[in-house]
């Protein structure tokens, strides 16, 4: 059976969600900044998209383009709740719904498709309800394909609010209009390397011998190239309340402007491993490699491999102290010693029923006052309670990667579609 997948993929989420709630902003161009104190912007309106404001430009370059632009600051938890009635509604269509990221999903609709009228009729009951029920100025555009690789490509070439579909016996048709960095999985930097080949399009991609790539790229990025240029895709649609294996928990975070007070370093990086050390906890996972990465004027980086499991931020924080005294961070003058941006992660996981318990008291203790400390933490908010290194330091001003996912309430699945999760 050939599958149906569809890629719904919001339109300009974070503005057009702040021009929902806000009539002031609606026809206007305007960008949607971090809450960080950082200029640049994270999100701009189809009226700023038309100017030629994209993401990740500055708001100074932005205002040369347009002086009258509106900068707005993003508000998560405003999104997070618009994200969560979305997911509600694409669950009433399958049960085969995977989160891709918070504006976008997969679903597999391959058998429930008829029980609406088809696919385009299914979609377009689903932008009916986001419509009616989330708000008229917040628009998806849907890509239909028999693969994800596809459906994801697709929704990208009608926006905004479009519908598009990609048949198998269309795939060179579509490869011969769309732009390398279309495809999810070719990003900016490998079109570069590609140019540098001469391979400009997916064309130019499909017919390149696989031994050429691998010259450049590996055997293992090479194939996944060779897949991307034939269109071939065999994942499947993971549903969100399956979840999937975690193979790694990190923390990156953009400093609201370059820091050259070492204190205040450290007390970001350690609010970064309490953060990873949380997250560890919470998916009941240990860590066996932790590493690090500071950016600044110069870029620092190290990782080690532990000999038993860790799921405390102090202690991951106890790694980094010995990586932050080899590289002399401290001793550097104020320029060479500063710091943009910083990145925490763990990996080497293992589930805690299966690591070693501890035989000492004083390591059981402490496990008993950490799990305290997370109870009244997730009761009242995140660092409710924290460490008194801490005292005066500011919190951190983004949301956590993957902090809104982890706060989807797991629905249970309609009971229409029980007898298709066993047939799938």
């Amino acid at each position: 059976m050939t599958r149906t997948i569809l890629h719904v993929d919001f339109d300009s989420f974070f503005a057009s969600v702040e021009q929902q709630f806000d009539e002031r902003f609606r026809g206007k161009p305007m960008g949607v900044t971090a809450t960080n104190g950082r200029t640049c912007i994270i999100a701009s309106s189809k009226e700023a998209k038309k100017l030629g404001i994209k993401t990740g430009a500055r708001s100074w370059e932005a205002y040369k383009i347009c002086p009258s632009l509106v900068l707005v600051p993003a508000d998560f938890n405003k999104y997070w709740e618009i994200s969560q009635r979305f997911l509600n509604i694409c669950n009433d269509y399958s049960p085969f719904v995977e989160l891709f990221s918070l504006d976008e999903v997969f679903m597999d609709v391959t058998l429930t498709q008829n029980l609406y009228g088809g696919k385009f009729a299914l979609v377009k009951k689903i932008k009916q309800r986001i419509r009616s029920e989330i708000g008229e100025y917040i628009t998806v555009s849907v890509g239909i394909s028999h693969n994800k690789l596809l459906a994801k490509l697709g929704s990208g070439l009608k926006k905004p609010d479009g519908i598009f579909e990609i048949k198998k016996e269309k795939i060179s048709e579509v490869y011969k209009e769309a732009e390398l960095t279309d495809v999810c999985g070719i990003g900016d930097r490998i079109a570069v390397r590609l140019n540098k080949l001469g391979i400009y399009s997916l064309l130019d991609l499909r017919a390149t011998p696989l031994r050429f790539l691998e010259e450049e790229f590996g055997k293992v990025y090479s194939q996944i190239l060779k897949n991307i240029a034939a269109g071939t895709d065999d994942s499947e649609v993971v549903p969100y309340y399956f979840g999937s294996e975690t193979k790694s928990v990190g923390r990156n975070y953009c400093l609201p402007r370059n820091e050259y007070d070492q204190r205040k370093i450290l007390q970001n990086v350690f609010e970064l491993c309490e953060e990873v050390g949380i997250k560890l906890r919470r998916l009941s996972k240990k860590a066996r490699t932790v590493g690090f990465y500071l950016t600044g004027e110069e870029s620092y980086h190290g990782r080690k491999t532990l000999k038993n499991y860790i799921d405390s931020g102090a202690e991951i924080f106890e790694i980094f102290k010995i990586f932050y005294k080899e590289w002399g961070l401290a001793k550097k003058d104020r320029q060479e010693a500063m710091v943009r941006q910083i990145s925490v992660w763990a990996t080497n996981l293992e589930d805690c029923q299966n690591t070693p318990l501890s035989l000492f008291d004083f390591e059981n203790k402490k496990n008993t006052i950490q799990n305290t400390v997370d109870s009244i933490n997730e009761r009242f908010g995140d660092h409710t309670i924290r460490s008194g290194f801490l005292l005066y330091a500011d919190k951190l001003t983004t949301v956590p990667n993957g902090y809104m996912a982890d706060r989807f309430e797991r629905k249970k699945v309609s009971e229409k579609f029980q007898d298709l999760l066993q047939t799938k």
